[in-house]
């Protein structure tokens, strides 16, 4: 398997953002906080690879992991809003709710999850993945 580049890892955000709007339209309220929620995983992901000189490139084994190394290196130093830190650990919390526990969701909270997703690619792919060295 060969390690995925920053720029494929945002490409592959927006498409589970697109993914989660279509699930959210289609009424599958867990579905689409899945795929925001990953939106936001491959975004860190490609934030952390493209700013952290020697990461190991399989940062993201563990969900975990991937969201300590990025409040740790991108957060925490100063890189990445706070505000994006909090976003990513609420998007883990309310996966944890739709993919596992089966309580309800509110549209609401999806659709802000969906918007807090598409906010955190964005800045992330232009202020980190797009900007050279």
């Amino acid at each position: 398997m060969s390690i995925i580049s920053p720029h494929d890892l945002i490409l592959k955000a927006n498409r589970a953002i697109e993914s989660a709007q279509l699930l959210r339209h289609a009424g599958d309220v867990d579905g689409a906080c899945n795929r925001a929620y990953y939106a936001m995983f491959d975004a860190a992901k490609a934030g952390l690879l493209k700013s952290v000189p020697g990461i190991d490139p399989t940062i993201g084994k563990t969900h975990s992991g991937l969201i300590s190394a990025f409040g740790q290196h991108l957060v925490k130093t100063g890189l990445v809003p706070v505000e994006f830190g909090r976003a990513f650990n609420r998007a883990h919390d309310i996966r944890q709710v739709a993919d596992y526990t089966g309580d309800l969701i509110e549209i609401a909270q999806v659709e802000s999850l969906i918007q807090q997703a598409i906010e955190f690619v964005e800045w992330i792919s232009s202020q980190i993945v797009s900007k050279s060295n």
